[in-house]
């Protein structure tokens, strides 16, 4: 298999990484860099209560940033959960901060990775707007970042950025390959499964073998929310 080899590219000054936007434009593809082959591989399945292998974590065992963000209880209806989540923002800021829950109840049937590199320990969440219609942008509808550091408290702090959004007829007619492409700072995955676009921006401090494996293992949002706490633990917190 046949993919494009790592380019020594010169580092640039990321910016939109403050607190309303979550990298905005890192990892944009190149049409200045040759594509890698596209190539189909074994998918990954990682079953509950397994072990990640060596080098990598489970997407579930890590701090989910904005899991606190909105209400407690989600409605599965996409049209209340984007309209909820609008109402939070100033109308001006595009991204805005959004749960798991509300991203998987937004985007149904959304993937994100299960596997993820073992140096991240926090992932933020959000949606993201077309502003003049308060509806989701179509080419970037949620955006997903990868921090090995607490977000947003140092500079190049994340170790990856996963982005979703509506993928074309022609594009969904060409589900089922990865496209590798070389861009400033990483490489670029590129996919489609089902009616969605996913583009995995890997730094080069991740390695291509990580990033593929990350993509390979991406699997529904719905099946990687956090868990209700047992009922026992419910009881004993409300006392007597």
């Amino acid at each position: 298999m046949k993919r494009a080899g790592w380019l020594l590219l010169t580092t640039i000054l990321l910016s939109g990484c403050g607190e309303s936007g979550l990298l905005d434009g890192l990892g944009d593809r190149s049409r200045e860099i040759v594509y890698g082959d596209t190539t189909t591989t074994t998918t990954i399945v990682v079953d509950d209560g397994e072990t990640a292998p060596q080098g990598a974590v489970l997407a579930v065992d890590v701090d989910w940033y904005n899991d606190g963000v909105g209400e407690a209880t989600v409605v599965p209806i996409p049209a209340v959960v984007i309209a909820d989540v609008w109402d939070r923002n100033d109308g001006v800021n595009r991204f805005i901060q959004a749960s798991r829950a509300e991203i998987a109840a937004a985007l149904p049937g959304v993937e994100f990775p299960s596997l993820i590199p073992d140096e991240v320990g926090w992932v933020t969440s959000q949606l993201v707007f077309d502003t003049a219609s308060a509806t989701l942008d179509a080419g970037t509808s949620a955006a997903f970042g990868l921090w090995k550091s607490e977000p947003y408290t140092a500079e190049d702090g994340d170790a990856a950025v996963f982005r979703v959004g509506a993928a074309s007829i022609s594009e969904q007619q060409q589900a089922g390959d990865i496209r590798f492409e070389v861009v400033p700072d990483g490489l670029s995955l590129i996919w489609v499964r089902g009616t969605y676009r996913y583009e995995l921006f890997c730094r080069g401090s991740v390695g291509e073998a990580m990033c593929e494996q990350m993509a390979q293992s991406a699997a529904p949002l719905s099946g990687q929310l956090a868990e209700p706490p047992a009922a026992e633990d419910s009881a004993e917190a409300g006392g007597d």
